[in-house]
């Protein structure tokens, strides 16, 4: 069975790429003098972005300065990721953190990691060298930066946080049913993990558009992610050993998750594959005080082991708590069901392969070396929109997907005490749903089913097992499918055109009936007269986002409130919210959210008719990762919603404590459109700018581009680089 321990699987890439020169012994050398070394063979060019544009001469040499550019941009954020990736964020910010740790270090081991570093292809170990150092050499520069735990970096730390996606496989555990059974004692679920409170759909969009259907005769690529804001940093890294990528990288980790090269060009889509599974285990405690699980005809012993974390105590000193763990064959246990049956968790758990297969595609130059990279199979969360120079255009199922007997429905615990539930090894990629080169000349994934990712082209459910998606369609889908059905010509700014474009489509197909509720009531209804005003503003919509429609600001309030409603009962169906609320809310229930959404405007902003972008709000008042919001500060209008409501632009935002207006936190975080023609063209924007200081030029400085959807040109090729230049230096100067 293949289980969460499947790390120790063989890499494809033992041996060193041809394209992964050796770092000329700079490994060996001193620690400081192999710092400066590196970063006399680094060069950082700051573009009028304060964009940094990274050249090494080799591939490890890149990392260094890319990693010093990040550092530079916002230390916090970097160490702030592997604090959580180690487990050791109770360290900074309290015991109140230790259950997210803990969940951590149930799949994250210190030492296995550091053995796995030394274990790793020799190639890689320079290239996490390099990261360690461009770190502890930021530091050793920046004496007035200090660190809140991570002092000193090390190499094998890398591993820790190695796949990029936002919001990792570890994340779908429930942190308060985890505290239950550790803990010992009982923890109510929280609404939001019951999935009854709704949370801002966190993923991507990509489009890839073939040849025969652009105006220039070359693949486009739209690249999209919808994130946490800030949660990335744009930049390019680049060597004279053939690294020259750019696009978005997380902060902290030293390759381009989305982004392009010259030749070729990926953005990664949050997948709704199924391949985080739970199983119950049947555990019997013996006479000496241990414990067993069955698992056939079998009595196993559960594997126990001992966690220590330490946790930072309200007067700065440090104290620790240690727990007892415990693991099945299946992988560590997490919580009790209701019967008080143990469930444990399987998930992939491969960060050495993982940490190549990132790297490793960025140097990719066309499809069949993208897919010799996937061969991998260390991407679990994500799908694939994929362009190349070539013309060719694919869409790719994450490739790490277990085989699993489809009798059985993963979407809930399965019998662990049954073989048949085990993992059977991997899918190979041509069992996955993919696709190249459709005759339709697209291809598009916006986190929904890969059913419909090219049209009439795409992979037919039926002919994959249940488990290859388990979220179905979204409103952004039927948009995706709305706007590049309607286009055979495509530009960039055509490309942009279609991911800014303002048609909802949940209201689209919600308001109808609400507004068919209304027409069915008896005119001597108080309702009648009541909501006749908001019904003749929604009647008249044409369903689409603008700064200046009211329209807009009611259908979004009516849509929560219908939301809140439905959420519960829409789960106990096992229906979408989306189609709960179209096809099962009542007449009396429609109305009603109606009337609640009137109140709420007229309330919070004296009118019934509100201007959207009255409402929604950008604000950046500080580079805290956790933003505080204040309608008396200034702040600008956005007009696009969240992608709950079919939005391809995403402005995931809410009200705060002491707000009246929505701010922002969520959604379009970067977004470009790339040409592959003989020279690669793109334009880009960032949410607020580069830097995380709100004393540079460069903290607000593309706000206004963001909301506008005015994309910048990308400086990729030295001589536009150099022409644009604010500055260039080497790290440490």
């Amino acid at each position: 069975m293949l289980v969460c321990a499947v790390a120790c699987m063989l890499s494809l890439f033992d041996a060193a790429p041809a394209y992964a020169h050796s770092d000329d012994g700079a490994s060996t050398m001193p620690e400081r003098a192999r710092w400066k070394s590196r970063a006399l063979r680094t060069t950082i060019t700051r573009d009028e972005w304060g964009i940094a544009h990274v050249k090494g001469r080799s591939d490890a040499d890149a990392v260094f300065g890319m990693i010093y550019a990040q550092a530079e941009d916002d230390f916090n954020r970097i160490e702030v990721n592997y604090l959580v990736s180690l487990g050791r964020l109770a360290e900074a910010e309290g015991e109140g953190a230790i259950w997210q740790d803990l969940r951590q270090r149930l799949f994250v081991d210190p030492h296995q990691l550091q053995a796995d570093y030394l274990s790793s292809p020799t190639w890689l170990r320079e290239l996490m060298r390099a990261w360690a150092d461009g770190l502890n050499y930021y530091l050793e520069t920046h004496p007035n930066v200090h660190p809140r735990v991570l002092t000193h970096i090390e190499p094998w730390m890398a591993l820790s946080f190695s796949e990029g996606s936002i919001g990792g496989d570890i994340e779908r555990v429930p942190l308060s049913q985890l505290q239950a059974f550790y803990d010992k004692h009982q923890v109510a679920m929280t609404p939001a993990e019951q999935g009854l409170r709704f949370v801002e759909p966190q993923g991507s969009n990509g489009f890839a558009i073939a040849p025969r259907r652009t105006r220039c005769g070359h693949a486009l690529l739209l690249i999209n992610p919808h994130t946490s804001f800030y949660f990335r940093s744009e930049l390019q890294m680049a060597s004279d050993s053939g690294l020259n990528a750019y696009g978005a990288a997380t902060w902290g980790q030293f390759f381009i998750y989305q982004g392009f090269n010259a030749k070729a060009g990926w953005m990664h889509t949050s997948s709704g594959v199924d391949n985080v599974d739970e199983f119950v285990e049947t555990v019997t405690a013996t006479a000496d005080g241990k414990r067993t699980y069955q698992y056939g005809a079998q009595s196993r012993p559960v594997t126990t082991a001992q966690v220590t974390l330490r946790y930072r105590k309200p007067d700065g000193s440090t104290a620790a708590r240690t727990f007892d763990i415990y693991a099945t064959n299946h992988g560590p246990v997490v919580r009790e069901d209701s019967a008080d049956k143990w469930i444990a968790v399987a998930l992939m758990n491969r960060p050495v392969a993982a940490l190549e297969q990132s790297y490793l595609r960025t140097k990719a130059i066309d499809y069949a070396s993208f897919l010799k990279v996937a061969h991998l199979q260390a991407n679990s969360s994500n799908n694939t929109v994929f362009a190349d120079s070539k013309g060719e255009i694919a869409y790719l199922h994450p490739q790490f997907v277990p085989v699993r007997d489809d009798r059985f429905d993963y979407r809930k615990p399965v019998a662990g005490s049954d073989p048949a539930t085990d993992w059977k090894g991997l899918h190979t990629l041509d069992s996955l749903p993919h696709v190249l080169n459709p005759s339709n000349g697209w291809v598009m994934n916006v986190n929904d089913w890969p059913w419909t990712a090219a049209g009439a082209d795409s992979p037919k459910a039926a002919d994959f097992p249940r488990y290859m998606d388990e979220v179905g369609e979204n409103p952004r889908g039927t948009h995706a499918l709305r706007v590049l059905d309607a286009q055979r010509d495509f530009t960039l700014q055509s490309l942009i055109t279609a991911a800014f474009d303002p048609y909802l489509t949940a209201f689209a197909r919600n308001l109808p009936p609400l507004i068919a509720a209304y027409d069915h009531l008896p005119p001597t209804d108080p309702l009648h007269a009541i909501l006749a005003e908001p019904i003749r503003l929604l009647r008249s919509w044409d369903y689409r986002w603008g700064l200046d429609s009211a329209a807009t600001s009611l259908a979004v309030f009516w849509g929560e409130a219908l939301w809140e409603k439905a959420a519960q009962p829409a789960k106990e169906a096992g229906r979408p919210v989306w189609d709960y609320m179209a096809e099962r809310t009542t007449d009396a229930q429609k109305l009603a959210a109606l009337t609640q959404a009137t109140q709420h405007l007229t309330s919070d902003f004296g009118s019934l008719t509100v201007p959207w972008g009255e409402i929604n709000r950008f604000q950046r008042n500080d580079g805290a990762i956790v933003q505080s919001f204040d309608d008396s500060k200034p702040s600008l209008p956005v007009p696009f919603t969240s992608s709950q409501w079919g939005s391809l632009a995403s402005f995931g935002a809410q009200r705060y404590p002491g707000t009246r207006r929505y701010y922002g936190t969520k959604g379009n975080s970067f977004v470009a459109v790339v040409e592959f023609g003989p020279r690669v063209r793109a334009f880009a924007v960032s949410t607020g700018g580069a830097s995380g200081d709100p004393t540079s030029t460069h903290f607000l400085d593309q706000a206004q581009r963001y909301i506008e959807g005015n994309l910048r040109p990308v400086h990729y090729y030295a001589a536009d680089i150099a022409a644009h230049a604010e500055r260039r230096y080497h790290p440490g100067q």
